[in-house]
């Protein structure tokens, strides 16, 4: 694979596009190429096929929407499939594209679960471009409701989510549902071992591009608290109301104790929406654009919301649980302290967040996060979700297997020592 880097490039009109796209990004504000654009557009208007290596908001959705744009014929059917790995950036690239090709009339649909198939049968026929997540896709194309045959130009779009999230199999069936003669794009905040090995396997001389990372480490402070587990909501509500910021996410790492996290904080007069793939999508779409709009400054949220989505001015990020996996916990830092600004990670740490913090700081040597002495806190009586509540009993409570009878020595050791 040939390794590019280039520079000097510092206008669109010297990427080799056509007027009409031009129009489109100059109606769009943008006047000067980011990173990943500069380096890859000229690739991609080749049609040459493209690994890029670049973060979220690095403006790669503009780079290969221009080779969507550039190729695709309005009503000449279906040429172009993007695969995203969940449905809010599914629906934030089908909207870019619309953006981006406004002065061409194409036909631009999103594919994913969560809402009625139906509609999408009716669309797809009608579409250029399908915007799809892999698992709703492999329902269509078992049913027979989509052709990927006539497929110019393939992309993956956070290409290593999808690839974590389980989406392989089903990712390389659909490669293998399009032409071969195609144009094939993946783009990844990483390069893992699997994308290499899928770019190996069904790319033509692939022209890897990277650009650096949009995160300014000398502007980003990171700091962490060492507290009690019962002092933690108490500690939030206390950080959220005294720190000085714009807006701010706060990652959970399951749903129920997001839902917990966002009814405690209203229960403290803290305007905060939650996203997690428990919302219909409707809810997740809504609370999403509330969130861009700054009409709620708190957002709390699963590793969903992590990757893909592009949110500007986040000046605060809270890991009111430590991520399980490291590459994770960088995908969400990765949110603030971007475009100059400034930003600050905020990790509450309680004892069993020990591990996944010793894991962080293992893979990560070059982070510096200081530790901050407590404050002195006010305690909050927390308020149980019912999620948090049948959780809760669970742990309390677990069921009886069919052998209960068998191991009620077990069991009994078991509940004495726990």
């Amino acid at each position: 694979m040939l390794n590019l880097i280039r520079g000097n490039i510092m206008s669109f009109e010297n990427l080799g596009l056509s007027r009409e796209l031009l129009i489109a990004i100059k109606k769009l504000g943008f006047n000067t190429p980011t990173e990943i654009q500069k380096i890859s557009i000229p690739e991609i208007m080749e049609g040459k096929d493209i690994i890029g290596e670049s973060s979220t908001g690095s403006g790669k959705t503009l780079a290969f929407g221009c080779g969507i744009v550039g190729q695709v014929i309005p009503k000449g059917g279906l040429q172009a499939l993007v695969l995203t790995p969940t449905r809010e950036l599914a629906e934030q690239v089908k909207e870019s594209l619309r953006q981006i090709s406004s002065q061409k009339s194409l036909k631009i649909i999103p594919v994913y679960g969560g809402v009625s198939i139906n509609q999408q049968i009716k669309d797809i026929p009608k579409a250029q471009v399908v915007i799809a997540t892999p698992g709703r896709l492999m329902d269509h194309l078992q049913r027979g409701t989509i052709d990927l045959s006539n497929i110019k130009i393939l992309v993956l779009d956070e290409a290593d989510r999808m690839l974590d999230m389980g989406f392989l199999e089903d990712v390389e069936r659909i490669i293998m549902e399009c032409p071969t003669n195609r144009q094939t794009l993946f783009f990844s905040a990483t390069i893992s071992r699997d994308i290499k090995r899928l770019a190996n396997k069904y790319m033509i001389k692939p022209t890897s591009v990277t650009a650096e990372k949009m995160v300014d480490p000398d502007k980003l402070k990171q700091v962490y608290y060492d507290i009690p587990r019962n002092m933690k909501l108490s500690l939030l509500v206390h950080l959220l109301q005294t720190e000085n910021s714009d807006l701010a996410m706060i990652f959970c790492n399951t749903r129920n104790t997001t839902d917990y996290v966002v009814k405690n904080l209203r229960a403290n007069n803290i305007r905060a929406i939650a996203i997690h793939g428990g919302l219909t999508q409707n809810k997740r779409l809504k609370n999403i654009k509330q969130f861009n709009d700054a009409k709620a400054g708190i957002l709390v949220c699963t590793d969903v919301a992590a990757r893909g989505l592009h949110i500007d001015n986040v000046s605060h990020i809270y890991n009111y649980d430590i991520s399980n996996d490291s590459n994770d916990y960088v995908h969400r830092i990765g949110r603030t302290a971007r475009a100059g600004e400034s930003g600050k990670v905020i990790n509450l740490l309680t004892e069993r967040d020990y591990n996944n913090f010793t894991k962080i700081l293992d893979t990560y040597p070059s982070f510096t996060i200081e530790n901050v002495k407590k404050p002195y806190l006010k305690k909050i009586t927390a308020i149980i979700t019912d999620n948090e509540k049948n959780s809760q009993d669970r742990k309390k409570y677990p069921p009886k297997s069919k052998n209960h009878s068998q191991r009620r020595n077990s069991s009994r050791n078991y509940y004495k020592n726990n």
